[in-house]
């Protein structure tokens, strides 16, 4: 048995956080669930039996991503609008265009069905193989391939969407 440095856990932080944001759909919430994923793998030694470091920690942000929905689910909620609570993001201040480009790609992302949103999150986010992801959502390769390959299809349709929606609006202004 592997035990897990601390070290991997640095090795590993923008594969972990680019997970975190495909899955929560903000950066804000992708940053807190990335931290409180290393505070919980920190708590105490863990013992890797076979696995991958990156497969072992995107099945603890997974798991601590549920933890946190089912967590929120049974608090009341206040809503604000989007508009209220969107902040710049100011590393992208230079490349406007690439930041939006990225926001539409994690909002596609977001709003896919559970099943598809992490199975694309771990294999084309994470990077993740076919078979470390199906270890960790407990799943078949084949399954995670199907799922994949419809996640694929609806991000990329709904990505020719907004593109369709922008170049209709653009011949309306001419």
């Amino acid at each position: 048995m592997a035990r897990l440095e601390p070290q991997a856990l640095v090795r590993h932080l923008d594969r972990l956080h680019r997970a975190a944001w495909a899955l929560c759909g903000s950066r804000e919430e992708a940053e807190d669930l990335v931290q409180e994923t290393v505070a919980r793998v920190l708590e105490k030694p863990r013992e890797l039996r076979g696995e991958q470091e990156l497969a072992y920690l995107v099945r603890a942000l997974r798991n601590t991503f549920l933890t946190g929905r089912r967590t929120a689910s049974r608090r009341p909620r206040e809503s604000a609008p989007l508009d209220a609570v969107a902040t710049p993001d100011r590393r992208a201040s230079g490349r406007p265009e690439a930041a939006l480009a990225a926001h539409e790609l994690l909002d596609a992302i977001a709003a896919l069905p559970q099943d598809f949103r992490l199975a694309l999150v771990a294999v084309d986010v994470a990077g993740l193989s076919y078979r470390e992801a199906a270890d960790v959502l407990g799943t078949r390769e084949a399954t995670i391939a199907t799922r994949l390959h419809r996640a694929r299809e609806r991000v990329a349709r709904t990505l020719e969407g907004d593109e369709r929606e922008g170049t209709g609006s653009e011949r309306s202004l001419k």
